[in-house]
């Protein structure tokens, strides 16, 4: 893959990051990365291991479990707050990513984690998938993670 495009693969990327509520689409996406749609598809699955929609809902329900974490906002407004329009999408794609469901996920105590600072439980809560339970460190987790391969770890 020619450097090129991967900093055209970056920008979207980027504005996946800082646009995750928004209504974004691939094709959106494939513009701001100056490819066509399909070309734009087998790059960034090429390039970070997922698929663009795949990343942007990860981002999605990142920022869904801090939401949740907080607990002054009901799961429909925190759905509608990460740019997904579709509760029932949501809840399932939460439930695969997570492991339980958004409303348990809300109902469970997050007071041990109070004292970490956020950029750290982001780390340590992403989502991802392929998990057992959607978090790292489970048998499952050997697998590309942002575009990069895990190290194996002697196993």
């Amino acid at each position: 893959m020619q450097i090129d495009d991967l900093k055209r693969l970056r920008k979207a990327r980027d504005t996946m990051d800082r646009d995750y509520a928004e209504p974004l689409d691939v094709a959106a996406l494939a513009k701001v990365a100056l490819m066509s749609v399909g070309h734009f598809q087998r790059s960034f699955r090429t390039a970070y291991g997922e698929t663009p929609y795949s990343y942007l809902m990860t981002r999605r329900i990142e920022r869904a479990k801090t939401l949740l974490r907080r607990g002054d906002l009901s799961v429909t407004e925190v759905c509608m707050a990460v740019g997904c329009t579709s509760l029932g999408s949501f809840s399932s794609r939460f439930t695969e990513l997570v492991g339980e469901s958004p409303s348990a996920y809300r109902a469970r105590d997050h007071s041990a984690a109070e004292h970490i600072t956020a950029c750290v439980a982001m780390y340590l809560t992403r989502p991802i998938r392929g998990t057992d339970t959607g978090r790292p460190g489970t048998a499952a987790a050997k697998e590309i993670r942002n575009g990069e391969a895990e190290a194996d770890a002697g196993q």
